[in-house]
């Protein structure tokens, strides 16, 4: 067996991964249910025969396909000579009842013992951190190691080393898009904020400047629609790389789902642990990001970080710091970067859900549309422009603004559209919203004071968004109204009548618009 050698403070693992050579076979035994991991269950004492014990790792072979998983021990539902293999596991080696696993010992992971040097608050070398996001992608890590080196980090913090390390780490973990082209523009919201569908906007207009924007773009996680959602209703979002490529090559732009093309792999793993935590370490954070964006072969990015009441980011100190770490990390992985501190404190746009973001998009690129949602995505693609140096400071936002009232980013996007696999000519109307509705009311005079995002996005969750396309929101009305008692605030769509009922029903106790009471002669 190889050994670890020990330098320092630094642990030099093995170059390739290894294992010991006792092994041994069984029969498979598959049950159709999900374990929440790559779990595996062998017969106790067949098992401590062979110097193996609960949560011990092994890679499982059969002729054509291997893979690791951990292992626990039973008495009761596994006999001797036999392996209980779980949907997952089963379903990766593509084996039924009765086939024949061979089970190897697995080496200690290195990375458990640089998961322990970063709780004890030490800096991990790059070779460290490599080490780990490489055990990372063989899945020789249970969720439990995972999830302690991502506390670890939201504890102890990383040094700026350490983030541009584990960025450059995520980066060699996927596929990179060698597009022969420059420059390559790209943006990023930190997100929080309901709607706010701009790259929809940004990268025709930005395409349609003559500028490259490969934008892969995220599904949504808590949110009534990712953009890749509200792209997936008038186009196919998932594309191998190469098919990224071609179509970025001839129209100088794409909105595609990242999660289906193999960028910067370890970082979906991580979201994947992030997410039931609810822990988002700002290291991984910028990691995370910037790691996206170096894969695409970025040059010029646009970060853009929304603060206010019910953003992710709450105030403009944290925004600053935030950004200022973006633009410091972004310059040692040569990318100029600018970010953007905006208003997120209420949603923006008129629709929350696929559908009705989407008709919001095509209606601003056909010279209509939320005037909040037109705006914002000619300042960022503006400040795009500009970054790259494709117009003058100061000229950003008319040049962005004039490619929409032109028609040009309409006809670029349409191009988009059709280069993946939709209808070029797709209009607002050809878009259906579900066709059930509920319309909301004010339930006394007064002023719009406050549209709170996780509550819009709750009610566009319970009626059916992101995975029935129809479903969602639709505002009637925007911070600063006035309104009588009577007037609509908004629509509740759903594709089915018991749906409807259930975002009805979650409403009880929730205000997702909040009046101010006034008397209303006294409203200017």
């Amino acid at each position: 067996m190889t050994k670890e050698i020990k330098v320092g403070t630094e642990i030099l693992a093995p170059k390739d991964r290894v294992w010991d050579y006792k092994k041994y076979f069984s029969k498979a035994k598959c049950f159709d249910i999900t374990a929440g991991g790559k779990i595996v269950v062998l017969n106790e004492t067949e098992a401590h025969e062979n110097d193996l014990y609960t949560s011990h790792r092994v890679i499982l072979k059969t002729p054509k396909k291997e893979t690791v998983a951990i292992i626990d021990v039973s008495s009761d539902i596994v006999g001797r000579g036999e392996i209980v293999l779980f949907s997952e596991v089963a379903s990766e080696l593509g084996v039924s009842d009765g086939a024949q696993i061979e089970i190897v010992h697995m080496q200690r992971p290195a990375s458990i013992e640089f998961i322990k040097k970063k709780m004890d608050g030490k800096t991990l070398s790059q070779r460290e951190i490599d080490t780990v996001m490489r055990e990372l992608m063989e899945n020789r890590l249970s969720e439990a190691e995972l999830a302690s080196f991502i506390t670890s980090i939201y504890i102890r913090g990383m040094s700026e080393d350490e983030v541009v390390g584990l960025t450059e780490s995520v980066v060699g973990t996927g596929q990179t898009l060698q597009l022969g082209r420059r420059p390559i523009c790209d943006k990023h919201c930190v997100g929080g904020v309901a709607g706010n569908r701009t790259t929809m906007v940004i990268v025709p207009i930005i395409a349609a400047a003559g500028l490259y924007i490969p934008k892969t773009s995220s599904r949504s996680i808590t949110s009534a629609a990712g953009t890749a959602d509200t792209m997936e209703v008038l186009a196919n979002v998932s594309f191998e790389i190469d098919e990224m490529r071609e179509i970025v090559l001839k129209s100088r732009g794409c909105v595609v789902w990242g999660g289906a093309l193999r960028l910067a792999s370890a970082d979906d793993k991580l979201i994947k642990i992030r997410n039931p935590l609810s822990l988002d370490p700002k290291g991984v954070l910028l990691a995370s990001i910037l790691a996206k964006k170096k894969s695409v072969g970025a040059e010029n990015v646009i970060i853009d970080i929304p603060i206010g009441r019910g953003a992710k980011i709450s105030d403009q100190k944290e925004a600053a710091e935030l950004g200022r770490d973006f633009i410091s990390i972004g310059k040692r992985l040569s990318m100029k970067i600018e970010v953007l501190v905006t208003d997120g404190s209420e949603p923006v746009g008129k629709g929350i859900g696929p559908a009705l973001e989407c008709r919001d998009v095509l209606s601003v690129l056909s010279g209509e549309g939320p005037s909040d949602l037109k705006d914002k995505s000619c300042q960022l693609s503006g400040a795009l422009l500009e970054l790259s140096g494709k117009v003058k400071k100061g000229s950003g936002f008319s040049v962005a603004e004039k490619l929409v009232t032109s028609g040009k980013a309409l006809a670029k996007f349409r191009e988009i559209v059709e280069l993946q696999g939709g209808h070029q000519n797709v209009n607002v109307d050809d878009i259906p919203v579900a066709k059930y509705k509920h319309t909301v009311y004010a339930r006394e005079n007064g002023r719009i004071f406050h549209i709170d995002n996780k509550m819009i996005s709750k009610v566009a969750r319970a009626a059916g968004a992101p995975n029935d396309k129809a479903a969602g929101l639709l505002l009637l009305c925007e911070r600063g109204d006035k309104v009588s008692k009577g007037d609509p605030l908004f629509e509740i769509h759903s594709d089915s009548e018991g749906k409807l009922d259930f975002a009805i029903k979650a409403l009880e106790g929730w205000e997702p618009v909040e009046l101010r009471k006034v008397v209303l002669s006294s409203i200017d």
